[in-house]
């Protein structure tokens, strides 16, 4: 019997979920799966690294997000009351799911952050379309209604979503933990609403690492999320019972006696169709005036710029702005370069401090002509093939530095003239490196400090932790002597290359346009 997993977290469920993306997908190969899903704590950070990675092993990704359903209103911010948040699995069908789940995703981190990022059902009813939900692990509204004993609100949530999302796209999900007693008391709840009702089951496993072998290595992780040790009683943890990526073979055992809950995973792997179309360049309108084309605009720019740099009676200069528009042309690039010319004028205009440029963009004279970048190419001998090649068509990159204390008002320009909807920005996560994962073990371990400080400088610069076993003999012996050092250098390796954190967008990194 085939099986899908639908409730998944990869990493990217911030120390969390264990499963890096390249391992999930591969594991899952293994195990004879033929689809996936990725369902992620409140964010779609995976989703493009995970359709890439599942298409190029031949997987049929599935797109969701388990997110976060505030109590009552997603703006309400009420100790006691808003801390209270409900699980619910969304997954994307086509393109209208994908892009409703977008905005869910969306709304919930700019408008209903609380602790963690949360929608509430008024939000999550004006975009059922294209998306199929699934009741979601014991945290989720259902369940926790049916633990308190509130079986008429139970079926009076079921009835409002299923009327929501529509005849085949919501599923009561159970799950199998034996050592969660709450978990029976639900699933023989939501099999008895599902035959009175006529409602679908699914079998999920909410799989936050890959083997049951992981689970002492997300204990750890959880264990740096929350600050605490191993050693400490009345912490979070998963401990005792099995999260992983179980084979279909498992889990049809575990449900015979619903078979259909198996079965319904492929109904929804079937529905489940959206598809990212990757490598169009794809650009915001720039409004030209005069009714001039993108690349006459572009020249003319440039022409002036000529004379301002004092650079028009050089012909060496003017044959190389020739080649330069020739390539930008050919490329299709000139609304690229009229839309960051724009920007960084304007800002200039009104005293915002811009960087001179940097990167390969400074090889371009084009790009000094038009006072993107203020470094002439020629005094420095810069190369424009480094930036733009006409050989090697890709979408140029023009790094800019603006002040940090007036960078909110390029966004805020650039948002207003081209559209929000046109503009977003970019995040940047740090992830457990070799160091790191040393002293972040140490600390959940309770190992004394200084020993774990000892360890950590022993991994040279740039070295992962294999690679310091396999070249650092001082490391390698003390990995093999020592078993303390063993167990502490054993889950650094298992969360090595781990997304920790998010990080603060870089100072280049102001925006991505998009289409």
């Amino acid at each position: 019997m085939k099986f899908t997993h639908l409730h998944v977290h990869s990493h990217y469920s911030l120390l969390d979920g264990l499963s890096q993306i390249p391992q999930m997908v591969d594991y899952a190969k293994e195990l004879g799966m033929d689809s996936l899903a990725i369902t992620d704590h409140g964010v779609l950070y995976g989703a493009v690294e995970f359709f890439k990675e599942a298409k190029k092993k031949g997987i049929k990704p599935i797109i969701g997000c388990e997110v976060y359903v505030a109590y009552e209103k997603m703006t309400d911010m009420r100790p006691n009351v808003d801390n209270v948040r409900y699980h619910l699995i969304l997954l994307a069908k086509d393109v209208t799911g994908y892009k409703n789940l977008v905005k869910l995703v969306s709304k919930a981190q700019l408008e209903g952050y609380y602790y963690k990022p949360r929608i509430d059902e008024e939000l999550l009813f004006q975009h059922t379309e294209g998306l199929i939900c699934l009741t979601a692990c014991i945290q989720g509204k259902i369940p926790r209604q049916i633990l308190s004993n509130d079986l008429k609100g139970a079926k009076e949530t079921i009835q409002k979503y299923a009327q929501a999302f529509g005849p085949g796209n919501f599923y009561l999900e159970l799950q199998h933990h034996e050592s969660i007693p709450d978990q029976k008391i639900v699933n023989d709840a939501l099999i008895k609403f599902g035959q009175e009702l006529n409602l679908p089951l699914v079998a999920t496993n909410d799989s936050h690492y890959l083997k049951i072998t992981d689970a002492p290595a997300q204990d750890i992780l959880m264990c740096i999320n929350t600050g605490t040790t191993v050693n400490q009683e009345d912490r979070l943890t998963m401990l005792g019972e099995d999260f992983s990526l179980r084979s279909p073979e498992q889990m049809a055992e575990l449900f015979k006696h619903v078979p259909e809950a198996i079965e319904n995973t492929q109904k929804i792997a079937d529905a489940c169709n959206f598809e990212f179309i990757l490598g169009e360049t794809k650009l915001p309108k720039f409004e030209i005036p005069g009714g001039k084309t993108p690349n006459d605009y572009l020249r003319e720019l440039c022409e002036e710029g000529l004379i301002t740099r004092q650079m028009d009676k050089d012909p060496k200069a003017r044959e190389r702005m020739e080649y330069e528009l020739s390539v930008i042309n050919k490329t299709g690039f000139s609304p690229y370069f009229l839309i960051v010319q724009d920007f960084i004028n304007w800002s200039k205009k009104n005293g915002i401090v811009v960087g001179p440029g940097r990167g390969s963009a400074a090889g371009s004279l084009v790009a000094y002509l038009a006072n993107i970048t203020n470094i002439d190419p020629f005094k420095f001998n810069l190369l424009f093939e480094r930036f733009l090649n006409p050989e090697r068509i890709s979408m140029p990159d023009i790094d800019v530095d603006f002040a940090d204390i007036r960078r909110d008002e390029v966004v805020k320009y650039v948002s207003e003239k081209y559209g929000a909807d046109h503009v977003a920005q970019i995040i940047t996560f740090g992830t457990i490196a070799a160091r790191v994962s040393i002293r972040d073990v140490g600390r959940a371990l309770d190992y004394p400090y200084s020993y774990c400080d000892k360890v950590a400088k022993m991994i040279p610069p740039m070295h992962t932790l294999q690679e310091t076993i396999d070249k650092v003999q001082e490391f390698k012996a003390l990995y093999e002597s020592d078993p303390q050092a063993q167990k502490l250098i054993d889950f650094a390796l298992q969360l090595e290359g781990v997304a920790r954190h998010t990080q603060p967008m870089p100072a280049e990194s102001l925006l991505q346009l998009i289409h």
